[in-house]
């Protein structure tokens, strides 16, 4: 187990230190799991409490986090991402593959590989196929005919790209994620769906993250776009000729279909569903399980089903939950309405 200390931790952070600097860290943990010898951090002010009652040795606060008990601790501007680092102190990346091309795979001839790509088990990589110098490929990942992928890519185990597909560099592609796949596409005609030929592709730019199981559509003609630095969590759904612009983060279970237009530093929360043909400005936020029904203006935070301005939505269950004392009222006062009806008639 390594041992840093708190002098070390701090001057690798660029934070500053309040304790004693030759204090061993033994390594990281949660606010409410740290024990003697580990380091934690408080970026979320709900757990500040949990600063007077943590085992840790030592804590890793924002500078705006106020007063804080008698525990050694790290000032810093963002203590999440500080945190982060410190992880990394004890849990470098690790080499995961073995050199070369795994004697299992098939690699076609005509296929071009970069400086230092390593390459599974039982891994196909089809005609003509680009892949950049130290990309990662692990076992059982499918890349067929004519696909391009950057420099320090990382294709976890069960990964396909599909033909004709691009991918920048240092892309990471989570098991199982499907990149190409056909988009739903369909001609009703004389009673029967027909199939729509999908001809395009998908292009997905540097810095790019895509959950397990996640699936991106090639376009029906064109690109689907995944631009610059881009997050999916998993099991998230791209329709065909859908663009997501730089940065933004798209939560769990999320679909979105064909032709959407999403912009930069969107975030959209789990379980978010769009229609097709409509366009989600720049830094807009969706709430989780919205279901988005028309085009949201940049800026906007929207919520519910169908997805509103987020203070018309509250305003609109807060209502809904006076609703049944709101219909007792008005029976009672339809009671009194009758009663003082029959008085006035039998006079």
């Amino acid at each position: 187990m390594a041992t840093i200390t708190l002098g070390e931790i701090a001057a690798h952070l660029g934070g500053r230190l309040f304790g004693d600097a030759s204090l061993s860290i033994t390594g990281t943990a949660e606010i409410d799991k740290a024990r003697e010898g580990e380091i934690t951090f408080l970026a979320n002010p709900r757990y500040r409490s949990f600063l007077k009652t943590t085992r840790a040795s030592a804590v890793i606060v924002d500078e705006k986090a106020g007063e804080v008990p008698e525990i050694p601790h790290i000032r810093v501007k963002d203590a999440y991402v500080a945190f982060m680092k410190t992880v990394l102190l004890f849990h470098p990346p690790r080499e995961l593959l073995e050199p070369g091309i795994h004697p299992t795979a098939v690699v076609d001839h005509s296929a071009r590989l970069g400086e230092d790509v390593r390459i599974g088990a039982h891994v196909f990589v089809g005609k003509n196929v680009r892949i950049g110098k130290g990309t990662r490929i692990f076992p059982n990942c499918v890349i067929l005919d004519h696909v391009s992928i950057g420099e320090g890519c990382i294709l976890y185990p069960g990964v396909t790209v599909r033909e004709e597909c691009g991918i920048g560099n240092r892309v990471i592609l989570h098991n199982g994620v499907v990149v190409g796949s056909d988009g739903f596409g369909f001609a009703a005609h004389e009673g029967r769906h027909w199939k729509i030929p999908q001809v395009g592709r998908v292009i997905i730019e540097d810095d790019v993250e895509i959950g397990a199981n996640a699936t991106i559509d090639r376009a029906t003609l064109g690109e689907t776009v995944i631009r610059s630095g881009v997050k999916l969590d998993n099991l998230v759904h791209i329709a065909h000729n859908v663009v997501v612009g730089e940065h933004t983060v798209i939560a769990a279970q999320t679909g979105i279909s064909g032709s959407t237009r999403i912009g930069r530093h969107v975030m959209m929360g789990g379980q978010v569903g769009t229609v097709g043909h409509i366009t989600i400005g720049d830094h807009a936020q969706i709430g989780a399980q919205s279901g988005v029904s028309k085009s949201v203006p940049p800026g906007e935070v929207v919520f519910g089903y169908p997805a509103r301005p987020i203070m018309k939505t509250k305003r609109i269950e807060a209502a809904l939950n006076n609703l049944p004392e709101l219909i007792k009222r008005v029976r009672q006062l339809e009671q009194g309405m009758q009663e003082l009806q029959k008085k006035i008639g039998s006079r």
